[in-house]
């Protein structure tokens, strides 16, 4: 019989670390010479509508990150017009203001006698730069009249001729165009004093059959008086004269007297100064009421071009 002999520490070290990596290696529950059993899945719910639907539609995309959209900033307020604009509305005014110059004579107020009409017409004629400023105008009031109660005499540059807007006492407007029959000129009166006259003739488009088309002429005598010359027609017929208006300056005269006034020349329009204005201690001229609700709405504005033009003259 073998003697039976007592392992050595060495070999119950080998042992006992044999045993703890087999139990390390199989887990909890598992054993450690078996090979590894995966648990069966769990049974899944049936689906429902909702997941049916789910499953059916397409998968939803992440959405992805919006682009930044940087729109001109908007000021509050009517936008200013750009320099162009600008001068190109001064350029018209001034244009305007050069053909209309020759009619100022027309500025103050009248007494009209109609030749057939036992009426007499009051008459006012004044500046207008404000209701329009790139297209200012001679503007006629006349609140009894029997004929025209009100009109806008301008230029027009494009059409190189005169319109005037007239309104009826019916309450009808009416414009016409033309220009002169008879030109400008200066020519020495009995006194001495130079005294414009011209002729200028307005009439509206031609008009539909039988329909009424009038003609409008303003005949200037002299710087005192002038005529105001009605006709109409129909269709194509001839005109016939409805009434002429025989009209004279009332109060102090706005008329021509030199050719050039002095110290006494309007600050807007060059015309015969009437009614003193100042700004900053600075006196000046204007003709009519016009000019000077015009000027006292900017004052810088029109002393500005007063003195280019000044210096234009000293050149």
């Amino acid at each position: 019989m073998p003697a039976f002999r007592i392992p050595g520490p060495a070999v119950v070290a080998a042992v006992t670390l044999s045993l703890l990596s087999a139990t390390w290696l199989t887990g909890c529950g598992q054993s450690a010479t078996g090979p590894i059993s995966k648990a069966p899945p769990a049974t899944a719910p049936a689906p429902s509508a909702d997941d049916a639907l789910a499953e059916a539609a397409p998968p939803e995309l992440s959405p992805s990150p919006k682009k930044r959209k940087f729109a001109p900033v908007q000021l509050s307020g009517a936008s200013k017009p750009n320099s162009a604009t600008v001068i190109e509305a001064d350029a018209r005014s001034e244009s305007v203001l050069e053909h209309l110059q020759p009619l100022q004579v027309l500025l103050g107020k009248w007494t009209g006698n109609a030749r057939k009409a036992a009426q007499l017409h009051e008459q006012a004629w004044v500046w207008d730069f404000q209701s329009r400023p790139e297209q200012p105008a001679l503007v006629l009031s006349a609140d009894q009249s029997n004929y025209i109660r009100s009109g806008r005499l301008t230029y027009l540059p494009a059409e190189n001729e005169f319109e005037f807007v007239m309104s009826t006492p019916e309450g009808e407007t009416r414009t016409l165009r033309g220009t002169f029959s008879q030109p400008v000129e200066d020519v020495a009166g009995d006194d001495k004093k130079l005294q414009r006259t011209y002729k200028l003739e307005l009439q509206e488009p031609t008009a539909e059959a039988n329909a009424e088309q009038w003609q409008v002429a303003f005949h200037q005598l002299e710087n005192n008086r002038y005529l105001v010359e009605l006709d109409r027609r129909r269709g194509m017929g001839p005109f016939q004269r409805v009434d002429t208006i025989h009209s004279q300056r009332e109060g102090t005269s706005f008329a021509l007297s030199d050719t050039d006034y002095g110290d006494r020349t309007c600050i807007i329009s060059q015309g015969l100064g009437t009614i003193s204005v100042s700004h900053k201690g600075r006196s000046f001229w204007v003709c009519c009421t016009g000019c000077q609700a015009a000027f006292n709405d900017d004052p810088e504005k029109w002393i500005a071009k007063w003195e280019t033009r000044q210096k234009s003259m000293l050149q």
